[in-house]
């Protein structure tokens, strides 16, 4: 695995972002952005899962507005923390927080993939008015946490 992550660090691109004036916080600032619009809507939407936001809404058009908003904050930010990732690939994968952030992004994702395959296949049973069944709130809690955990763990890979 040291030697995927020095070819990592030491190939073309992650010279360049080393090399490049103001490439590397550029990213760092991007990635907070894309954070932002990752975690920003999709908590709205998982408040909502949990009864704590706008009741009066369907879940399926609130869905259809943050959502997508969510997505482009995901891949943003999925595309900039692997080139921030790059340049000192060995160090930050000997990071205490590192395999943290990795696991807690698995299950963040997979959360997502189950809300979408199975849960969210009955919206229309549960769209307006009706209090969400378990499996809603559960998927809401999970991604709430986990993606606070993402951040967290990501943080302290400066540090930790």
């Amino acid at each position: 695995m040291d030697n995927l992550f020095s070819w990592l660090q030491d190939g073309l691109l992650a010279e360049t972002i080393r090399g490049t004036a103001y490439l590397y916080p550029l990213l760092g600032s991007l990635h907070i952005i894309g954070i932002a619009l990752l975690i920003g809507p999709a908590a709205a939407f998982d408040l909502r899962l949990l009864g704590l936001g706008q009741q009066k809404l369907r879940v399926t058009t609130l869905g259809g507005y943050l959502l997508p908003l969510s997505r482009l904050g995901f891949v943003i930010a999925a595309v900039t923390g692997v080139l921030m990732f790059l340049p000192g690939a060995s160090v930050v994968a000997e990071r205490g927080s590192a395999p943290w952030k990795l696991g807690l992004l698995l299950i963040a994702g997979l959360n997502v993939l189950i809300f979408h395959r199975r849960t969210y296949r009955s919206v229309a049973d549960w769209d307006l008015g009706e209090r969400t069944p378990p499996p809603a709130r559960t998927a809401a809690v999970v991604s709430l946490t986990s993606w606070m955990g993402v951040t967290v763990a990501g943080s302290l890979l400066a540090y930790t």
